[in-house]
């Protein structure tokens, strides 16, 4: 009998020690971000802003096989039915993955903030990912464009045609979603500290996470401190500076070429972009780096085998310039200006 169980013992202990070794590596590849409702959001998610139709349900299966639990969407990326695609091959009861396992974040866009179109944006995007709920739905931006079907409505000279619906009345609607159990959470995008506590003031639901551009020439350290205060994560978009973006200027600082960075990537023999994004997780912010490359989306998420030392965090937010890649922006007699600034909710003229 006992070299019965002595053989039982000796077949199972590879695979306790396997199952043990694979659960060490969930929380070390998944490290989270735990929000005002109590629910966990992985700290590295993969971001899918310009990731071209063709390319992005790969992207988000190799993500997946890499360990990502956190995909980033939006309704305006014009790419959510391929996501659906590669969720759907993903989870499901009988798949690699549970839904449960996953966070998926969507956007509501600037022409849906009337509180009638709330509600039929959101079921658009479920559809589309094939998806019965989200785990967070974001406002994209607090201010509106004209309502319709039309993402970008435009008046006959070319100029974007605005909406005054106040933010205020679209949280209301958006608050409903939860109600229906459709998403287990909402909060903001590319709101300011003034705006986030305009939404307070009135919620009966709190907004959990607030999604703005931040790398280490934008800290946001203000920005991060204010949302710590009220209970909010951060959630930086573009976090590597955004390189690919098609309105690049030739003067502009390159991020990943900061020596300060460099000299880090040496020392720890990691990438530039493995110590921007280490910087950002251990500072509790929430980061969503965008690749459509296998090799680059394996390596983003491997950044929770090292730590920096205090003084070396210092360095790189020292690097904060204030400086803002990702700002819609129009020529007006010659000059280039931000396009939506005239508006009333336009976030970026105030300090933070």
């Amino acid at each position: 009998m006992l070299l019965f169980r002595s053989q039982i013992l000796k077949r199972a202990l590879p695979r306790l020690f396997c199952e043990a070794a694979r659960r060490v590596l969930w929380r070390g590849m998944n490290d989270f971000a735990v929000l005002n409702t109590g629910r966990k959001m992985p700290l590295i998610g993969l971001g899918t802003w310009k990731s071209e139709p063709g390319k992005v349900k790969q992207a988000v299966i190799w993500a997946l096989e890499a360990g990502y639990r956190h995909i980033d969407c939006a309704a305006i990326y014009g790419n959510e039915v391929e996501i659906g695609e590669a969720l759907q091959e993903i989870l499901g009861p009988d798949k690699s993955l549970r839904r449960e396992d996953v966070f998926i974040t969507s956007k509501l866009w600037n022409n849906r903030h009337h509180p009638e179109d709330v509600e039929p944006s959101l079921l658009k995007t479920l559809k589309d990912l094939k998806l019965e709920y989200l785990d967070l739905y974001l406002i994209h931006w607090p201010y509106a464009f004209q309502r319709g079907d039309v993402p970008f409505p435009r008046k006959e000279d070319g100029t974007l045609l605005y909406d005054d619906t106040d933010y205020k009345v679209t949280w209301a609607a958006m608050e409903k979603l939860v109600e229906k159990g459709l998403v287990r959470s909402i909060g903001l995008s590319n709101f300011n500290s003034r705006q986030i506590d305009d939404i307070l003031s009135v919620a009966s639901i709190k907004p959990t996470v607030l999604q703005v551009e931040s790398h280490p020439y934008l800290a946001q350290v203000d920005l991060l401190a204010h949302c710590r205060d009220r209970g909010l994560v951060m959630t930086a978009y573009s976090p590597l500076g955004s390189p690919d973006r098609a309105w690049k200027h030739p003067e502009e600082p390159i991020l990943l070429q900061e020596s300060a960075i460099l000299s880090l990537a040496e020392k720890y023999n990691k990438s530039p972009a493995q110590i921007i994004l280490r910087w950002q997780t251990q500072r509790g912010v929430v980061t969503i780096p965008k690749s459509v490359t296998e090799s680059r989306i394996k390596e983003n998420i491997q950044v929770f085998d090292f730590t920096l030392e205090a003084e070396e965090m210092k360095s790189i937010t020292a690097l904060n310039r204030g400086w803002r890649y990702i700002v819609p922006m129009i020529e007006v007699e010659g000059k280039r200006v931000p396009r939506d600034a005239g508006h009333p909710y336009y976030p970026f003229n105030d300090p933070y």
